[in-house]
């Protein structure tokens, strides 16, 4: 059984689109619900900052992971809490991290809203798959429900 947890390493050209989505989120320009997350490095103690997609669903928030265990997802774990940003606008939360059988649901409406985007990270998976094909790609998929710090 492999234990490893998935993590997809960003590309240098992905970092470059990542920097200028950050630079237009953080300028007031939410590029199709994006934010600037700000969390705590969990080694260095200083405030790192990434976009992500805000999923909003059925009332709630989300933060989904589509490359996996990445950085900022080790960093939330740690901290416990973070702040998302769009221009001046900062908005603390705490949140919830969701257990895989939660999960399949999301991922969907994430592949719905953003399957142009993050596609890739989801070998051929979309929106339209089966409930028990979700269900078996979920633990590669940390998802937090956001709430109000």
């Amino acid at each position: 059984m492999n234990t490893e947890k998935r993590y997809i390493k960003p590309a240098k050209a992905t970092n470059s689109f990542n920097n200028f989505v950050q630079w237009l989120t953080k300028r007031g320009v939410s590029v199709v619900g994006s934010r600037v997350l700000m969390v705590r490095g969990r080694k260095t103690g200083e405030i790192r900052e990434v976009p992500v997609n805000l999923l909003p669903f059925e009332g709630g928030r989300y933060l989904v992971a589509p490359r996996g265990e990445t950085q900022w997802v080790r960093n939330l774990r740690v901290a416990g809490k973070g702040q998302l940003r769009v221009g001046k606008r900062v908005e603390g939360f705490t949140y919830r991290e969701l257990a895989d059988d939660e999960k399949p649901v999301l991922l969907r409406a994430y592949l719905k809203r953003w399957k142009f985007e993050v596609g890739v990270f989801f070998d051929g998976v979309d929106a339209k798959a089966p409930e028990e094909k979700l269900r078996e790609i979920a633990a590669g998929y940390p998802i937090f429900e956001l709430m109000p710090a």
